[in-house]
């Protein structure tokens, strides 16, 4: 098999994206991510962070509320509840549905229906809500239950005579529109933990070492020699994640998803530069005049159009009008 030479050594282990997983679960997921640029790092933290698309409540309807809390409060609460969204893409955007309002392609509807009898407060949670059947499978739109008690998240109390009564409709989107569609609670992202290349200017008041302990990434990388001259041209090349879901996506196909995302506005903008040159590589955009080093106009004093600037669009000098004559005679002259 024919392959390029200078994949051997120790260029092959340096050769493009690499990404080494240190702990995972259902909800927290550690990696290494290294041969990157720092910015295509952030820009994958800040994509996993507001454009994986999840499923959360958008629109509820109460028909009855007698609780203590407001409306409103209660509406909140509902659209901060995690929702499953595994399998995810066969939920359409609302906005991209064929249906006038919401349909079971592009929605999930959950209902809620709480009444306290007895003298005890009652305590409404997550496991209350009832989904309804017509979605695209069995498991998207149901509350995530993580405790050990498996009641979710409490959503009001209730006492004696107290009741709610609750339509919610659960939409697709994405976190930068809301941060109920977060697939994540946090994800933290560390790059040169023994801060040599000096772009965090640490206060102290005594001895920064003591007062400023390193995180658990430092063990990973050596550290600076005393006296080690200052490399000006360094760049950050290991980057470490830790990211937390909230339960709606797996803390592994959270940072997938990410990564398909990037890709996706990556090739857009790939396809946006090139569409008009057939990804020759020449821009063949719009310019400005001279831009290319012809001008645009023929001395400042023609229209696009060709005709001369006393001309319009329909002819002669501008002193004829589309029809020729004017309501009092010949062009120019006058009514007299």
């Amino acid at each position: 098999m024919q392959y390029d030479t200078m994949m051997d050594g120790e260029f092959k282990e340096d050769f493009g994206p690499k990404i080494q997983v240190s702990a995972a679960d259902k909800i927290h997921v550690d990696f290494e991510l290294s041969n990157v640029d720092l910015s295509l790092a952030n820009s994958l933290r800040r994509t996993v962070h507001a454009e994986v698309p999840t499923i959360a409540i958008d629109l509820v309807e109460i028909e009855a509320n007698t609780s203590v809390l407001a409306d409103e409060f209660i509406s909140h609460r509902l659209g901060l509840i995690p929702l499953d969204s595994r399998e995810i893409e066969q939920l359409n955007y609302s906005r991209d549905c064929d249906c006038d309002d919401h349909c079971g392609r592009c929605s999930v509807t959950l209902t809620l229906h709480a009444k306290c009898t007895s003298d005890e407060v009652m305590k409404v949670y997550a496991r209350d809500l009832v989904v309804g059947f017509d979605r695209p499978n069995s498991h998207i739109g149901n509350p995530i239950i993580t405790d050990p008690d498996g009641f979710g998240s409490l959503i009001c109390k209730l006492r004696k005579n107290q009741e709610v009564r609750i339509n919610c409709i659960a939409k697709k989107g994405i976190a930068k529109e809301h941060a109920k569609w977060s697939p994540t609670a946090a994800i933290a992202f560390e790059y040169d933990p023994h801060n040599k290349l000096h772009h965090l200017d640490l206060w102290y008041e005594q001895d920064p070492e003591s007062e400023w302990p390193k995180s658990k990434y430092a063990e990973l990388e050596e550290p600076p020699t005393e006296g080690q001259v200052f490399d000006y041209d360094a760049v950050p090349s290991k980057f470490y994640f830790e990211v937390e879901g909230v339960g709606s996506i797996d803390s592994d196909m959270i940072v997938l998803e990410g990564v398909k995302e990037l890709q996706k506005k990556l090739a857009g903008l790939i396809h946006g530069l090139g569409e008009n040159d057939g990804m020759g590589g020449e821009f063949d955009g719009p310019r400005s005049p001279g831009g290319d080093g012809q001008p645009w106009q023929d001395q400042g004093y023609t229209t696009p159009y060709g005709n001369a600037g006393g001309a319009s669009a329909w002819g002669g000098g501008g002193a004829a009008t589309a029809y020729g004559t004017t309501p009092y005679g010949d062009s120019g002259a006058t009514g007299w």
